[in-house]
């Protein structure tokens, strides 16, 4: 029965200076959410509509913070915040075709309700996965602080989000940063069906700013007053003063998650005083009182709002459905990218392949002055592996930024720097460590641009693979993960002249990048590698060698254990694929020399089931069977963890039969 938000009964406005046109128009916004929403149930009812997360008692909260943020200033809205995107005026028969998934929409019917986000708004929305809407905002506030224009970013969230790992390292991210973020709390009383109480055992999630060093305040969400003024007067500090600040707005939802929950698990006294705290109502009311206001004038202005909602639901309704058009849905999974091919220099210098990724970074830094390094222990220390030592001094600590211990937040932050128009590269300290950042890595940055045309102009280094004896949780070869997942492109490059040249374009390109670096491969690989920017193209792979016999796919260290072999064995004669990238795939040159050679092996250092192999081979099989002498063989290595021992660690490798069976299918 117990929610905190009864401290703050009875409702006090205090209008201060405010001008009466001023205290009307607030009226207005908060009315035109809800009728659109009394509109909306109604059609729901009718079986017109699909779906419906209400936001009815709340439009204080949306309307007072959207109203005191300058309009070019980023708002990240929830299920929840229809005020928010209709006090920024975008023309309602847009959010009608996007609830109807039309084409006059923001997605172009591929997401649904608020999984939309606009750049002509300013507003960016949530995926169902809420938490990393925080490190979004994070990473649009770092842009506004790293440009100094003075900008706020809010972000939304309700009290179930504050559970949620990415909430806490975002609050951590942008208190140790300095970032000029209001996180906005609307404290509603449940998470579905859950009530707070069974959701956080403090007695205000406000207090939470506390243990982040950060400013925090509570403020009541159903008075319209106190949250514009609240949210005006802060939000014009945070200006002047960069810095995140902690806003618990304590409100109450008045109907369920989504329509479908329904309310019966909540007391009918607690809905009871809630309906009696409605902001709409008593906002009204007090207009009427102090004169500003009319009854008659409040039945004409609701007169209006239904006919310009009825007239925007009509134009909406009326819109042909979205054009299915398979073509398109293809090449909208990646946002556009014509290669410019930066030629070499013929000045060269012997480098290793960590060298080789260090002057690849070096050289982008200097090209692209919107690009941001984030990673841990990468600035001063220069990471683990040392790739990024001395960059700091070259490139200040604003654009070489070490994180802290949150790799989900540092993902969704690089996705907030693309938002506002920066590259960023986020070094996993080790590729098995990306595991904790791979909801926004899979969900947030791979739809991007299929869902609302927004590029995710992010690279994330991949250090990986096993071969020096380090055990279960720094050794995996994880590309796999990736591989499957529609909007990443994934580059895996076995020597350093590639992987140089691969980084480069790895930044020039707008699309998400996983960028795997063969730890193994750091200081054992040497190569002439040309001075100076240069790129290539990614999504050719290289043959290396050319033969008649056989043709052996593989990439990173593979491509080294393939060479390896063959000069044990000068007789046969091979053509040696080193894809370089995996996604997207070369298959043309795959192709071609299946069906030159008829029998095809394919290495990868992973194990075996659901790898790129297993792919690659049914490719072969689809495209070229007719081609073939003998059935296409994957090796990998075992179907285990990877073991640290140095013994155990060789026998789990692909390296164990490979040269067995390379032998074996020669002979078939």
């Amino acid at each position: 029965m117990e929610h905190i938000s009864k401290e703050k009964s009875p409702f006090i406005f205090d209008k201060k200076d405010y001008s009466n046109n001023h205290l009307i128009a607030l009226y207005h916004k908060m009315l035109v959410p809800r009728l659109i929403e009394e509109k909306m149930l109604v059609l729901l009812r009718q079986g017109k509509i699909s779906k419906w997360f209400s936001g009815i008692g709340q439009e204080a909260i949306s309307v007072g913070v959207a109203s005191a943020l300058e309009k070019d200033e980023y708002i990240l809205p929830m299920h929840r915040n229809l005020g928010v995107f209709t006090t920024r005026e975008i023309p309602l028969y847009r959010l009608f075709a996007q609830w109807q998934g039309k084409v006059s929409g923001f997605t172009n019917g591929r997401d649904r309700s608020f999984h939309f986000g606009t750049q002509e708004y300013k507003l960016i929305g949530m995926i169902s996965h809420l938490g990393p809407q925080m490190g979004v905002a994070c990473g649009i506030a770092l842009a506004n602080l790293l440009e100094e224009n003075n900008k706020v970013t809010a972000v939304f969230t309700g009290e179930g989000g504050t559970s949620e790992g990415d909430f806490h390292e975002a609050l951590n991210i942008a208190s140790v940063w300095n970032l000029p973020v209001l996180f906005c709390i609307e404290n509603n009383g449940y998470g579905l069906s859950t009530p707070t109480v069974e959701q956080y055992n403090c007695k205000n999630l406000a207090d939470r700013g506390i243990g982040y060093g950060i400013e925090s305040h509570i403020v009541d969400g159903n008075n319209i007053l106190e949250v514009y003024d609240r949210v005006h007067e802060l939000a014009n500090s945070v200006r002047s003063n960069p810095r995140p600040i902690l806003l618990e707005f304590k409100t109450f939802r008045m109907r369920g998650h989504e329509e479908a929950s329904g309310t019966k698990y909540v007391p009918q006294e607690l809905m009871d005083y809630w309906t009696s705290r409605d902001p709409i109502e008593n906002y009204k009311k007090y207009l009427i009182d102090q004169s500003i206001f009319s009854e008659n004038e409040d039945i004409l202005r609701r007169g209006g709002v239904k006919e310009e909602i009825e007239v925007n639901w009509e134009r909406a309704n009326n819109e042909n459905p979205i054009d299915v058009n398979l073509e398109k849905e293809l090449n909208d999974v990646f946002s556009s990218f014509d290669f410019n091919e930066k030629e070499s220099s013929t000045s060269v210098k012997e480098l290793r392949l960590i060298d080789a990724i260090s002057d690849g970074l070096n050289e982008a830094m200097v090209r692209h002055d919107k690009l941001v390094i984030m990673g841990q222990d990468i600035a001063d220390y220069g990471g683990v592996f040392k790739i990024t030592e001395g960059f700091v001094k070259k490139f200040g600590d604003k654009r070489i930024r070490n994180t802290p211990i949150c790799e989900s937040a540092i993902v969704s932050t690089a996705y907030g720097l693309s938002i506002s128009g920066y590259k960023a590269i986020v070094e996993m300290q080790f590729a098995d460590f990306v595991s904790s950042g791979f909801n926004p890595i899979v969900n947030l940055l791979a739809k991007s641009n299929y869902r609302w045309k927004q590029s995710s102009d992010v690279v994330i280094r991949m250090p990986c693979g096993a071969g020096v004896g380090a055990g279960p949780f720094h050794s995996q070869t994880n590309e796999a993960w990736f591989t499957k997942t529609p909007g990443l492109k994934v580059v895996y490059p076995a020597f350093p002249y590639d992987a140089k040249g691969l980084l480069i374009s790895a930044v020039e390109d707008p699309n998400p990048v996983l960028f795997f670096e063969h730890k193994a491969l750091y200081r054992s690989i040497r190569q002439e590698v040309p001075e100076g920017y240069y790129n290539l193209p990614i999504g050719k792979a290289c043959v290396l060698n050319e033969g008649d016999d056989i043709t052996l796919i593989s990439y990173g260290a593979g491509v080294h254990w393939i060479q390896e072999v063959l000069n044990k064995h000068s007789q046969i004669s091979a053509d040696v694929i080193d894809l370089r990238t995996l996604q997207p795939l070369d298959t043309e040159t795959i192709y071609t020399s299946t069906k030159k050679t008829g029998k095809v092996i394919v290495l990868q250092e992973d194990s075996l089931f659901g790898g790129i192999a297993s792919d690659i081979s049914a490719l072969i099989m689809e495209n070229c069977f007719e081609f073939l002498d003998a059935p296409v063989k994957r090796i990998a290595s075992l179907e285990t963890p990877i073991p640290f021992d140095p013994g155990l660690e060789k026998q789990y490798l692909a390296t164990r039969n490979f040269e067995e069976e390379l032998l074996s299918l020669l002979k078939y």
